[in-house]
């Protein structure tokens, strides 16, 4: 049974919309996996309206979404998720690093007056909202394993591994590293993974500008799945100011650090 990786939106912070934003993608985070019948979705940034759109094309009405964190970027496509309004969907939506907070109460927040005019009660899919801390394991299936670890970033956030039929992927975002100082959280999440998926925001060269803000770099990243002897890597969560011209230009100096990475694209699916 196929494990099948796709990119519907890759960006992170916001949309960026344009003409040189065509090549990578400018709708921010979400990734659908389907692993043998069964459909996983990483965030709900603006990536998950397209993405809707196609599941309703192909008639699949059910999925867990497992959320990162709760930051705008990451959420702000729920409302327009047509799926959500529809009364033959059914979806799990799962967090772990929220303290003292839901994550029914989180989605349903930004879905108040003055901020949205629809309110969360008003969408007819079935949801069952799940918490749970950020380290924790739990299968969603007899085949479909979930590996969770806590990340470096403003607020909290959870990195994923999924692991199916022997083959396993790993959604880290968002995330900051300490120069030197390898995250022992991360390296332990991703061991052997077929694929990493990775906040790769900056270049090393742009990071002490950054540092506080709670993402990594691409050359870091590449560092991590060298160590943790990686086999894919895909660059992920681009800064919007880096147009497709710098994309194409990290896209080429990764290649030449490691030729196991790759830089993530919209509408781009993979098979593991």
């Amino acid at each position: 049974m196929a494990f099948k990786v796709k990119f519907w939106g890759v960006r992170g912070t916001i949309a960026c919309p344009g003409p040189k934003h065509t090549v990578f993608g400018g709708n921010t985070s979400c990734i659908e996996v389907s692993m043998g019948g069964e459909k996983v979705i990483f965030d709900a940034g603006t990536g998950i309206r397209p993405l809707g759109n196609w599941m309703l094309k192909k008639g699949a009405h059910e999925a867990t979404i497992l959320i990162s964190h709760t930051h705008w970027d990451h959420i702000n496509g729920f409302p327009f998720f047509k799926p959500a309004f529809d009364p033959k969907c059914r979806f799990t939506i799962m967090a772990g690093h929220l303290d003292g907070r839901t994550i029914r109460e989180v989605f349903s927040e930004q879905m108040i007056a003055p901020y949205f005019p629809v309110p969360l009660e008003i969408m007819q899919a079935k949801f069952s909202f799940k918490d749970f801390k950020a380290g924790e394991a739990f299968d969603l299936t007899d085949n479909i394993h979930v590996r969770t670890a806590r990340l470096n970033h403003p607020g909290g956030a959870t990195g994923y591994r999924l692991e199916f039929k022997g083959k396993s992927m790993c959604y880290v975002t968002d995330t900051e590293h300490v120069p030197g100082a390898p995250d022992e959280n991360v390296l332990g999440l991703i061991e052997g993974a077929d694929l990493v998926i990775y906040d790769c925001s900056y270049e090393d060269e742009e990071f002490a500008a950054k540092v506080g803000w709670g993402h990594s770099t691409w050359q870091e990243g590449i560092r991590l799945a060298q160590a943790a002897n990686v086999k894919q890597f895909a660059i992920f969560h681009h800064d919007p100011d880096h147009e497709d011209d710098k994309m194409e230009e990290i896209e080429g100096k990764a290649r030449d650090m490691w030729d196991g990475a790759f830089v993530a694209r919209e509408n781009v699916r993979l098979v593991l």
